[in-house]
Parts: C-alpha cells; sequence; structure tokens
C-alpha cells in the first residue's frame, strides 16, 4: 500500500476523541476557579476522565486526568460519585465555553493532585 493512502488509512481509523483532543494552552492558568459541588455526570474513562458540574448558573464540562494516575494518587471513582459533594480547582478554557482543565480535587476529607 503507497504510505499516503496508508496514512489516510490510519487517521480515519483513529479514534475521535483523539482527534479532538484539546492542548492544555486552551487554559487560562492566571484563573483558578474553585467550584464545590456534586457532580451531575462522571465519565471515568480514557484519555482522561470527564465530568459535569453547575457553576455560575451554567453546566460546566470538567476535564480531569487519566483514570490510572488519579487512581495511583488515591482518587477513585466512588469518591466522585454524582450524589457526593466535591470540591474541584482548576482552570477556564480561555474562550469562554464553560470547559475547566483540573488541578485538584477534594473529595471525602482527601484533597490529590491531578497534574
Amino acid at each position: 500500500m503507497p504510505r499516503p493512502l496508508l496514512a489516510a488509512v490510519i487517521a480515519l481509523a483513529m479514534p475521535a476523541a483523539a482527534l479532538a483532543h484539546h492542548g492544555w494552552s486552551s487554559y487560562d492558568a492566571e484563573k483558578v476557579i474553585k467550584v464545590t459541588a456534586p457532580l451531575q455526570s462522571l465519565n471515568w474513562g480514557n484519555p482522561h476522565g470527564t465530568a459535569k458540574v453547575t457553576y455560575q448558573k451554567r453546566t460546566w464540562d470538567v476535564i480531569l486526568a487519566p483514570v490510572a494516575r488519579m487512581e495511583a494518587r488515591g482518587l477513585s471513582k466512588a469518591m466522585l460519585a454524582p450524589d457526593k459533594k466535591v470540591t474541584l480547582e482548576g482552570y477556564p478554557r480561555r474562550d469562554g465555553t464553560p470547559e475547566m482543565r483540573i488541578e485538584r480535587v477534594t473529595a471525602g476529607g482527601k484533597t490529590v493532585e491531578l497534574r
């Protein structure tokens, strides 16, 4: 198979999530957000966990760390269950999209650094 065709096949076979993945430069590290609330939903998956939380009367997408990192640092899926109040600290997207990259989570009396 010619290389350009092989490259095209590989690119088309990549999961959409990998193609849509965002870089950390899209977040404003000068503006720290701290939210204490229960999560509305949680996706405990890769390439990183995600969740939703209400902040300033809007639903925000929450970008967490990879599952293996969270678990290695002592954060479990059960600690982030939607019915449990957690504190999230992180940074908003620069473009105003209601999305935040989380640096630290406090749940069940334990604070976990994600980065």
